[in-house]
């Protein structure tokens, strides 16, 4: 019994110290050698869950509510039952929680004052609201629950809740108003005033929340506070690879993309140890790394494996789909995707809809999806949701004819793109820029943007991107010679596209699949779908229905 006491207390000291390893082995000592009351029994399941033990976690817990059952707290089975709901529900067990949230809430029922007890009932309540689509409804449940937690002084309810504020704001289209709710809880968390399940879930939260409404400085701050905050936890699984995950994505943003792809690797380690919420970035933006660099075959694998957390891999998947020339594909998907996301994701996903309904040849639906865009950053003024609507509204008035119109547009976004020093969607807009000042006769100021951005292209490892540049610095070159070539030589001669190219053209104006035209040129599906993306740059198209005709009015089919 002494030596279990003095397990005991050393779990205890090293809880304290947030040494979380140490205080697992020596909980797991004591409970082994002589069981363990029921308040340390949930710091054991604490420290359990912390360190990737999540079993261990589960276990302890349902003990622990238990033992508070048996000493007649009832008050502490059902902050037992709400936790155990909460991780279960994050574990992807939804029956398992809902059967813990239901018992909770049935205990409740048993006491006169439930204290902070009731308002942690309330936050996973509240959040199946949230993701239910019913953000009034879970504010006003969030906004009982910090009630609840302001009047029993529990600053772990009290700053749950207002975490679920700011969610619910931003879903509601207020995210600025959101957003300094989450400043506010974040320097909570930051001061040490929640403990360390609580501070970690708010960490997390906010920086996903800032990312889905594109505020890169906060997303970058906050990151960089879990970073720190991590460091300090060497012992630390859960939330450590959302941490990563987090980073990977900034990364991607910076054109960091070898340390994007290390910290995804770093956050699929932390996922299986016991990290789950980690599993959909991990493997999204090594995908999104693998589809930029032109990896195609391996950029499928990774979508797939971040699909198997629950998340749909959009807009990567799409987008991929349309670098292979899958256009219609692309479109069902990135549709589907938008149709079924909450309104905060669904901004995610409108500059990828932009680009794909562009190249399926649909100017409306591309024009619709960029006011929404527009709409957005109108309502939260900050530079990438700005730079993103700008350079929407410029694709899109350039397909539409209007390259005058186009430019300022698209100016205005480049400018952002540096400022914010996010290289590859900088390069994709000076490309489109290029493209405005070539339909308006400036062939030298454009061949210049297109080797700029193809260098930027090249530096960063983009193949399919710097591919493309090269096409359209051909196509400037040529057309800065014999302005001609771009419209189709007169003389039925095939302008600036190559041999091979001319014969993928023609048998795609035939009617022919991308497979069908592989198997009669002996090429690969991947290698027509990039013959294809050069023909549609050369020519100034966005569809295969648009390259057919261009084919069949310039005399290319002979």
């Amino acid at each position: 019994m002494a030596t279990s006491k003095a397990g005991l207390d050393l779990g205890r000291a090293a809880y304290d110290d947030h040494r979380w390893g140490e205080a697992f082995g020596h909980f797991g000592n004591a409970h082994r050698e002589g069981g363990l009351p029921a308040a340390d029994l949930e710091r054991f399941a604490t420290v359990a869950f912390l360190t990737g033990h999540v079993d261990d976690g589960t276990d302890a817990l349902t003990r622990a509510h238990e033992e508070y059952l048996l000493t007649g707290d009832v008050p502490g089975a059902v902050r037992c039952a709400a936790w155990l709901g909460i991780h279960l529900l994050n574990s992807g067990s939804s029956a398992a929680s809902s059967g813990w949230l239901a018992r909770g809430t049935r205990l409740l029922e048993e006491v006169d004052e439930p204290g902070a007890a009731e308002g942690l009932l309330l936050i996973p309540a509240a959040v199946a609201k949230l993701y239910g689509g019913d953000a009034a409804g879970a504010s006003a449940l969030f906004s009982r629950a910090h009630g609840v937690g302001t009047a029993s002084r529990d600053r772990d309810v009290t700053c749950l809740a207002q975490l679920g504020q700011g969610q619910a704001q931003v879903m509601l289209g207020h995210p600025a108003d959101g957003l300094e709710l989450f400043d506010e809880v974040m320097v909570a968390a930051i001061s040490g005033e929640v403990s360390a399940i609580p501070c970690g879930i708010i960490y997390c939260a906010t920086i996903g929340t800032c990312q889905a409404v594109f505020d890169l400085p906060r997303a970058l701050e906050w990151t960089q506070a879990l970073d720190r905050w991590c460091e300090g936890q060497p012992d630390l699984v859960l939330f450590s690879g959302q941490c990563h995950a987090h980073r990977a994505e900034l990364y991607v943003l910076r054109g960091q993309w070898d340390e994007a792809m290390t910290a995804a690797a770093k956050a699929q380690e932390r996922s299986a140890r016991g990290d789950p919420e980690a599993r959909f970035g991990a493997f999204y933006y090594q995908g999104e790394v693998q589809r930029l660099r032109g990896l195609f075959e391996a950029a499928a694998v990774s979508y797939r494996a971040a699909a198997d957390s629950g998340f749909d891999p959009q807009p990567g998947m799409a987008l991929l789909h349309l670098a292979l020339g899958e256009v219609q594909l692309a479109r069902h998907q990135i549709n589907d995707a938008v149709a079924a996301a909450d309104p905060t994701w669904r901004n995610r996903l409108l500059p990828g809809l932009v680009e794909i309904e562009l190249a399926a040849g649909d100017l409306a639906a591309a024009r619709a999806a960029a006011e929404d865009l527009g709409r957005f950053a109108a309502g939260y003024p900050a530079a990438m949701p700005r730079a993103l609507a700008a350079q929407a509204d410029g694709a899109v008035l350039l397909e539409e004819g209007e390259a005058a119109a186009a430019l300022k547009p698209l100016r205005t976004a480049w400018t952002l793109w540096r400022t914010l020093e996010i290289p590859y969607e900088a390069a994709r807009c000076r490309v489109l820029v290029a493209r405005a000042r070539r339909r308006l006769g400036d062939e030298e100021t454009a061949l210049m943007d297109f080797e700029a951005a193809g260098k930027e292209f090249e530096e960063l490892g983009a193949a399919p991107a710097h591919a493309l540049a090269d096409a359209l610095i051909g196509g400037a070159t040529q057309a800065r010679d014999d302005a001609a070539a771009r419209t189709g030589a007169p003389d039925g001669g095939q302008g600036p596209l190559t041999g091979r190219e001319l014969e993928v053209l023609r048998l795609v104006a035939a009617g022919k699949s991308n497979r069908e035209v592989a198997v009669e040129l002996f090429l690969s599906e991947k290698t027509v779908a990039r013959h294809l993306s050069n023909i549609f740059l050369k020519l100034e198209v966005s569809s295969r229905v648009s390259a057919s005709r261009y084919a069949y009015e310039h005399g290319l089919m002979a």
